[in-house]
């Protein structure tokens, strides 16, 4: 791909006439995400995890997503009707998670959370392989999948989202060379610190907040929109031939 070719995917309409799932799309990472793609052209459909969420979801003018669905990715028949009504799929960004700090060193929490981050994202993929497989034809086949700075070290007071990160970043290498076969490309973003309502606690916390800017090498929390322009990257033609990466998006923190 020469150079021209390269800038000439970053168009506003660089996904035009592609369709794209964002499952844990209405608010945070994925939020950015949905209204990212959309901009560059896609149609695109998220889900949350509650009716008002989605209600949100609808109601944000960025966003001009195609349908808004509450679906929890731990029903395996929710999950496949919502594939299956969609007319094609050529992008699917899996960005649904919890987080359920210093609970997760009860078993049952442990697996709730494994069962929502890492299991609904195989889910997902699983789900999705076939109509992804006809997109790669079209030059789709896209999957994006999100991991975190907690796949590469521990977290004391989080072990189930640690352990599903860690697993959700081997998973992304190991569907990698599963689906090559098929023409799909998979990928997983691997967040830093971003400002979401998943790190609220850790934002209003003066002394821990510091100490996360003051490790990394940029100098401040990302904002949604910093991991949106990497899945953006990793969606497009320009990243064609990148698959089973892990990508950090940190601002440096695992380098810090």
């Amino acid at each position: 791909m020469s150079a021209r070719a390269i800038a000439a995917t970053f168009r506003n309409d660089m996904l035009a006439g592609q369709v794209a799932l964002v499952v844990g799309g209405s608010s945070g990472i994925g939020a950015a995400i949905a209204a990212a793609l959309a901009g560059a052209g896609a149609v695109v459909t998220v889900t949350g995890a509650t009716r008002d969420e989605v209600d949100a979801a609808r109601a944000e003018p960025r966003f001009a997503a195609r349908d808004a669905i509450a679906v929890d990715v731990r029903d395996e028949r929710a999950m496949r009707a919502l594939i299956d009504d969609l007319p094609r799929l050529d992008v699917l960004v899996n960005c649904a998670g919890v987080i359920r700090r210093d609970a997760e060193h009860d078993v049952d929490v442990f697996a709730d959370v494994l069962a929502i981050n890492l299991t609904g994202t195989m889910r997902s993929c699983t789900m999705a392989r076939d109509k992804l497989k006809a997109a790669a034809a079209r030059d789709g086949g896209v999957i994006v999948n999100t991991a975190s700075v907690l796949s590469f070290h521990g977290g004391a007071r989080v072990p189930g989202y640690s352990a599903s990160k860690g697993g959700v970043a081997q998973l992304t290498k190991s569907l990698a060379l599963a689906y090559v076969g098929d023409g799909i490309r998979v990928n997983a973003l691997a967040p830093g610190w971003v400002r979401t309502p998943l790190t609220q606690a850790l934002q209003d916390d003066a002394s821990r907040s510091d100490a996360i800017v003051g490790r990394t090498p940029l100098g401040r929390w990302a904002e949604p929109d910093d991991i949106a322009g990497a899945a953006l990257f990793l969606c497009s033609a320009a990243a064609r031939f990148i698959t089973g990466v892990v990508l950090p998006v940190d601002g440096g923190y695992l380098i810090g």
